[in-house]
């Protein structure tokens, strides 16, 4: 598994991967981490995707994807997948595309699991009620990157 440090916008990002895929993109907050000057030759299409994402050049990646987690997670990363770009989905509907409506906790629960972030977009599920909750990267940058990919929000009339 190799590993790169890149900047973005809201902060730096982790990448692993090899020649099965990306296994993950993390967001860090460690100071002490060194931005990466030669990067993994399984990470430089990853690296130019994401950089091209955050200067609104790009609005869906191709990208050999690995993340590793339980079948049902894996559902979920893909259902995730299909959220297009600018739009937002909410917890109950992710379940209900699930087949179960029930199983809201349970898609949340692999939604906060997710370990390719901005890739997999898990920062366009939302609460039912419009509300921006639980981000693993931070609610801070949830609202930035919800911001970069519709910086026209619906305004109201009256």
């Amino acid at each position: 598994m190799e590993t790169a440090y890149i900047n973005s916008p809201i902060g730096v990002l982790e990448l692993k991967g090899s020649a099965q895929g990306l296994a993950s993109v993390y967001f860090t907050d460690d100071k002490n981490v060194a931005i990466s000057k030669i990067c993994p030759e399984y990470l430089n299409e990853a690296i130019v995707q994401l950089r091209e994402y955050f200067e609104g050049k790009r609005h869906q990646f191709n990208l050999k994807l690995a993340p590793e987690g339980t079948d049902f997670q894996k559902r979920v990363w893909k259902q995730l997948q299909e959220i297009p770009f600018g739009k937002t989905a909410s917890y109950q509907q992710m379940a209900n595309k699930l087949g179960d409506p029930k199983v809201i906790r349970a898609a949340a629960s692999a939604n906060g699991k997710n370990p390719i972030s901005i890739i997999i977009p898990c920062h366009r599920v939302i609460g039912s009620d419009g509300s921006l909750t639980g981000y693993a990267g931070g609610l801070y940058r949830k609202k930035w990157l919800l911001e970069h990919e519709n910086p026209w929000p619906q305004q109201s009339l009256f």
